[in-house]
């Protein structure tokens, strides 16, 4: 009987967290697998030879010059981008990624955003840095629009979220035929300015591809309503950033809430940062508790297809 496949896992991980307890979650889930953790680049290079299975978020040409035995990449984000999927593909290893481990926490977050404009939290938060007790308006979701850019698990998400508060929700979607329940209206890409037209809230979900970079621009911005918001949680790319800026600062939207950036870590110098109607989170919107247990989960569902040889049937799969 073969020995089952060796699995990987890499010293760098998301959102500062440990990596021994992804290894100890993948261990509890796959037993009989053999389970490493390295424990450093040198140690990765060294392992990376005799593994079939890397768990992690980077794939360094250093590392694929010796990936002799890999047959599987699991990456430990969503987008993947920054992979050299042409080579991988080559090489005939499998990509799968981690789609949906973000979508609750995301989601919450953009919630959490809404609130915080709507409510008027930020003028709350000044207030009180200046011991100030004076009342201010609020308003309420109740029958607005969220509009989502992005109708995959986190975009889906927001709706169910958004939905649950009365809030009308729209949305774009590369296959409409395939639309969540949650969703009032979807519409294709090609007609993402009747979302971004008619949105109270824009959350833009969607990852960062040719197509999408740069898609929230200029003209997008002066479609808007001037009390609407827009909502960052995919890539910073996605959204052109000095046109962005001057919108804010022009007042031809209400404000924005932003997790991702162009450049990350978000320059000192940036503009954004002086912006009243700015509300500023350095890229943690996908980071929960459950991080470790949700990627183990779908490499735990994904081992038996790369034993059985069944790899058209993984979940997650980009390559």
């Amino acid at each position: 009987m073969d020995d089952p496949p060796a699995i990987l896992i890499q010293h760098q991980t998301a959102h500062r967290s440990d990596p021994d307890e992804l290894r100890a979650a993948i261990a509890e889930r796959l037993p009989d697998a053999p389970v490493t953790l390295a424990g450093s680049r040198e140690e990765m290079l060294e392992l990376v030879p005799d593994a079939e299975v890397v768990v992690g978020i980077l794939l360094p040409e250093a590392l694929l010059d010796r990936a002799d035995s890999l047959r599987w990449f699991q990456a430990i984000s969503a987008g993947v981008n920054h992979l050299d999927l042409d080579r991988l593909a080559e090489m005939d290893v499998v990509v799968t990624n981690a789609s949906g481990v973000h979508a609750e926490p995301a989601a919450q977050q953009v919630l959490g955003y809404v609130l915080a404009f709507e409510r008027n939290f930020l003028q709350a938060f000044e207030q009180q840095r200046r011991r100030e007790f004076r009342h201010y308006p609020g308003g309420e979701v109740t029958g607005k629009t969220m509009g989502v850019i992005g109708l995959g698990a986190i975009g889906t998400r927001i709706a169910e979220l958004a939905g649950a508060f009365g809030m009308e929700t729209i949305g774009t979607r590369r296959d409409t035929s395939d639309a969540p329940d949650a969703v009032d209206e979807v519409f294709g890409p090609d007609r993402t300015h009747r979302v971004v037209s008619r949105a109270d809230y824009l959350a833009v979900a969607c990852p960062l591809t040719d197509e999408t970079r740069g898609l929230i621009g200029a003209a997008d911005f002066r479609a808007m309503h001037p009390d609407a918001v827009l909502i960052n949680v995919a890539r910073g790319p996605v959204v052109d950033e000095e046109a962005l800026v001057e919108a804010l600062q022009r007042g031809e939207i209400r404000g924005a809430a932003l997790d991702v950036f162009e450049e990350e870590p978000l320059p000192r110098e940036s503009p954004l940062w002086d912006l009243s109607n700015v509300l500023i989170t350095p890229h943690n919107a996908g980071g929960t508790s459950h991080y470790w247990e949700r990627v183990a989960d779908i490499v735990a569902e994904n081992y038996p297809h790369l034993v059985d040889g069944t790899l058209e049937e993984m979940r997650n799969r980009v390559v």
